[in-house]
């Protein structure tokens, strides 16, 4: 079973990422079924593991958040439509 959400209104990154770690490990604990979440954020960059600092043309314009995925740089922002999914691929 997968549970579908979706989030009207802008969902900050901070609030988005607890819940995904969250839910992911009850997921695995088998407290919880799979996720599909679709939402939207307020203006800001994810930071993936190739991301320098100088590559920003305007580092203070949005909020960085490190992010745990490989690549540089992604904007999110309101009219953007997210969709995170949390699976069990076991």
């Amino acid at each position: 079973m997968v549970e579908w959400i979706t989030s009207s209104g802008l969902v900050p990154y901070d609030r988005a990422l607890a819940f995904m770690e969250a839910r992911v490990e009850a997921i695995h604990l088998g407290q919880a079924d799979d996720c599909v979440w679709l939402l939207e954020h307020p203006p800001l960059y994810t930071a993936g593991t190739s991301a320098r600092p100088g590559d920003l043309t305007d580092p203070g314009r949005f909020p960085v958040h490190q992010a745990r995925r490989g690549g540089q740089y992604t904007y999110h922002g309101p009219g953007q439509r997210v969709v995170y999914v949390m699976l069990d691929l076991n």
